[in-house]
């Protein structure tokens, strides 16, 4: 670990109602909710009124009833994520995005031309504010993970610097959920053994962690307590897995709907799959029950595929053998990744060398929805059904 505080975690706040904001100004100063059947984002106005996401628009609704409600604009969130980035690099060669509204930052060499960490963030903030409209909050520490938590307590708008020697005492009071990798279960198995805090992780020691919760979470909220995480900032990486989810809402929805809307889901991550000439080997079926809780479900194949009908079929053999559990307890988001990602989208050949029908069709299929647009060729179970839009992301 360094011996200075140079990973800047930039954090677009609020960002889709950010974004709303600048473009209206009407909006602004006002709780703003983007979204249709579900919130996508909302304003702090709104979260102060204890709305969060994914929260359903009615329940929304319920807490703040005079929030407006504005339909999401992808095209212009892609926009103004591009024109953040461009700050970023601008700023410093060393960026690493983690989405289109975050990104880490090393600055570590430019001290002598550009200042101190804490200077180099400060102008950042301007630099965003002023070229594109929106805020942004920045936290600088020497590890990742104390950055990221940084910029989460610095919200909104705001900059936070954690001093090296200084981190385990801004650290340790924090809850426990500020920990990478503590959703509402582990939290739940903490608090039960009245671990309520970061520091109270720290002191309880690995071996007792282990045993509450499992070696890797043990030993990684372990590291974590103590801010020892050596990952450097990267540049040139690509992502692990393409997938995209939908919020269900909390109403009871017939099993062949859940169907469709995985069809759906499938459909949309293999065509980016295509797009950007990966291909993948693992399916990975993602659901939030009506109780809160979730599950995981995947399956490898021989071979890496961007196949929507073999990535489809595996996903429905996944789904069905989870259907007792959906019946049991409702089902309020489904989603599918597919990782094991190759690098440049290389398909094993099979004897005969014919080119697969269904490689023909989602091909032509692509070629449809590129030129009229992706809602132009839809499933026939699908028709009627709204999918939740699909979400801008960094470029592969």
């Amino acid at each position: 670990m360094s011996d200075q505080a140079t990973i800047l975690h930039a954090d677009l706040d609020s960002f889709y109602a950010s974004v709303e904001q600048r473009d209206d100004p009407a909006l602004r100063g006002r709780p703003v909710l983007v979204g249709g059947g579900v919130v996508l984002a909302a304003s702090y106005e709104a979260k102060a009124y204890g709305v969060r996401t994914p929260m359903g628009i009615a329940q929304a609704r319920a807490l703040c009833p005079h929030a407006l409600v504005v339909p999401p604009r992808m095209s212009a969130y892609s926009a103004a994520s591009k024109a953040v980035f461009e700050v970023f690099r601008d700023t410093t060669p060393i960026v690493e995005g983690i989405s289109i509204d975050e990104a880490f930052l090393e600055v570590g060499g430019l001290h002598r031309i550009s200042g101190t960490p804490a200077g180099i963030a400060a102008r950042l903030r301007t630099e965003v504010r002023d070229r594109v409209g929106l805020p942004i909050t920045v936290g600088v520490a020497r590890t990742k993970f104390l950055a990221k938590v940084a910029s989460a307590v610095g919200k909104p708008d705001g900059l936070l610097v954690v001093p090296p020697g200084e981190e385990l005492a801004f650290l340790h009071p924090l809850p426990i959920e500020r920990l990478w990798g503590v959703g509402p279960v582990t939290a739940g198995k903490l608090r039960e053994h009245r671990i309520l805090t970061v520091g109270h992780v720290a002191r309880i020691g690995e071996a007792a962690l282990v045993t509450m919760i499992g070696a890797h979470a043990g030993r990684h909220l372990h590291a974590l307590a103590h801010n020892r995480d050596p990952r450097r900032v990267r540049t040139g990486h690509r992502r692990g897995s393409i997938g995209s989810q939908c919020a269900l809402g909390r109403r009871p929805r017939p099993f062949e709907e859940i169907d469709a809307t995985l069809a759906a889901l499938v459909d949309r991550v293999t065509r980016r799959m295509r797009s950007a000439h990966r291909a993948g080997r693992t399916i990975t079926l993602r659901l939030r029950f009506g109780d809160f809780t979730r599950a995981t479900r995947s399956r490898s194949l021989l071979k890496a595929t961007m196949q929507t009908s073999a990535i489809l079929t595996t996903a429905r053999q996944l789904l069905t053998e989870a259907r007792p559990l959906i019946d049991e307890r409702g089902l309020t988001l489904v989603g599918v990744a597919v990782g094991n990602l190759d690098s440049d989208g290389a398909v094993q050949l099979e004897l005969p060398f014919d080119v697969p029908v269904a490689d023909s069709l989602d091909t032509a299929l692509d070629a449809v929805r590129d030129r009229f647009g992706s809602s132009s060729v839809t499933r026939a179970a699908s028709l009627g059904r709204d999918l939740n839009p699909s979400v801008p992301i960094l470029p592969d």
